[in-house]
């Protein structure tokens, strides 16, 4: 017997434990065996993993790719072209685009486009707003992977729904037995400080940080945890920022609502001084929080389990609206994300070479949670016989800086993350059975990407 592909001489890693000596096997974009590499067959490719770490490709459901729209920021080749450099299989966009994705048309372009370019496999949010609740089942019909609401002002100021189209739009959702996931900040009360603060000549980047307090993150998670408690409906945390709101979380899990959760590695790594020393660079929605945060979404969201998933939040500016030359200028005159498909890998690595989480734990909430979360599971996220041949090897042990972030392949690619130095990167990605990046090089076909199919039977 041959097949397409053999990656051996891998050490497999899965949440369930680990296996030196090993690699996967893969026949017409499947995977056919996952076992010792003695064991594997014969290949009309073999792939020398050399001792590197295989997992199961890295699934990142939060990024925003701008197209529709925005392309001068970013697009949906060079989304996924950034996503196939950092180890990433498939990715989900955001639905702030322009047109905004509300209506099944704006979702079949989205997915039009995704499919003309993507390197990667992926799929899209829609947007629940007051002008579109009576289209939730025909946005689940239109193959939607699920749905968002911005709770407070965001990116292209999609305005939210009020709490009681919310409960609406909750009970409809149920119906179709997709998740629904917020941008979980209280708009009134971000409004009220950020109005106060530009009247107090506040205008440093930490203003804006503390502009959007933490009370502000977890009266909406634990709003919107009761509106599910009463309506029944599967919730998500985006990008989770404190451990106070990973707290409500727990609560609600305790009390048996379907409520899932987020966070991005730049909330695991920095603390809101980020912002004190590199200014509008790290401006994000919701910010960085200070240590004391910081260290209770470790103890209360990674280690105690109340964060299921990890995404980046990807989310490319030009570097004027960054404003890079001038970091510390005014900071309402900034806007807010960075980039982050190309660090993910690296950051969570490094955090387990810290020993601030195990590597089965850093896959488990970097490619299985985020695939069951979002119902893409078994085919995506695992590594199981007759599933999507996605995986991504990672070398844990390769120190390096990032010392220029024109080298990432993202159309901007402003980062915090400049200059930090990290252990551990992706040196291989395979996607559907296909070599997409190897050895430093973008080697997959724009094109090649496809979108996930959740709902076909």
């Amino acid at each position: 017997m041959s097949v397409d592909l053999v990656v051996r001489n891998c050490t497999v890693v899965t949440p369930a434990g680990r296996t030196s000596d090993a690699g996967v096997a893969v026949e017409d974009g499947t995977i056919v065996a996952v076992g010792r590499s003695d064991r594997l067959p014969d290949a009309d490719r073999v792939v020398d993993g050399d001792g590197s770490v295989l997992v199961p490709g890295i699934v990142d459901a939060h990024i925003h790719n701008r197209e529709p729209g925005l392309e001068y920021k970013e697009d949906w080749e060079s989304a996924t072209r950034a996503a196939a450099a950092g180890g990433v299989t498939t990715v989900v966009g955001m639905p702030n685009t322009d047109p905004v994705i509300d209506r099944p048309d704006h979702l079949a372009l989205k997915f039009d486009r995704g499919e003309a370019s993507a390197h990667v496999d992926f799929q899209s949010f829609v947007v629940v707003t007051s002008e579109n609740l009576d289209l939730i089942p025909d946005l689940d019909e239109a193959g939607a992977l699920g749905y968002k609401i911005f709770l407070g002002s965001t990116v292209g100021d999609v305005p939210p729904p009020n709490d009681g189209e919310i409960l609406e739009a909750m009970e409809s959702i149920r119906e179709t037995g997709k998740r629904l996931g917020f941008h979980e900040e209280n708009g009134e009360i971000i409004d009220h400080y950020t109005e106060r603060f530009q009247a107090e000549g506040k205008n440093d980047p930490i203003d804006h940080s503390h502009s959007r307090p933490v009370i502000a993150e977890r009266e909406a998670v634990e709003r919107m945890i009761t509106f599910a408690e009463e309506t029944g409906a599967k919730i998500h945390m985006y990008h989770v920022s404190s451990g106070s709101a990973a707290e409500a979380v727990a609560r609600g899990k305790d009390r048996g609502v379907d409520v899932t959760a987020e966070t991005t590695p730049h909330y695991l790594w920095f603390t809101e001084d980020v912002m004190r020393e590199k200014g509008n660079p790290a401006r994000i929605q919701p910010p960085i929080r200070d240590a004391e945060e910081r260290e209770k979404l470790w103890t209360v969201g990674m280690e105690q389990g109340a964060i299921d998933s990890i995404a980046t939040d990807h989310a490319p500016h030009t570097p004027e609206e960054k404003m890079v030359d001038d970091p510390f200028g005014n900071t309402w005159e900034a806007i807010s994300g960075f980039v982050g498909l190309e660090t993910e890998i690296p950051v969570m690595l490094t955090l387990v070479d810290q020993g601030r989480l195990t590597l089965e734990e850093w896959v488990r909430r970097h490619s299985t949670r985020p695939a069951q979360i979002w119902g893409m599971y078994p085919q995506k996220g695992s590594l199981q016989v007759g599933t999507d041949a996605d995986f991504t090897l990672v070398d844990p042990d390769l120190e390096w800086t990032l010392e220029d972030s024109s080298e990432l392949h993202s159309k901007n690619s402003v980062t915090p993350f400049l200059g930090e130095s990290f252990t551990g990167k992706a040196v291989t990605t395979v996607v559907r059975g296909e070599v997409v990046y190897d050895d430093g090089d973008v080697v997959g076909e724009s094109g090649y990407g496809t979108r996930v199919r959740v709902d076909d039977d």
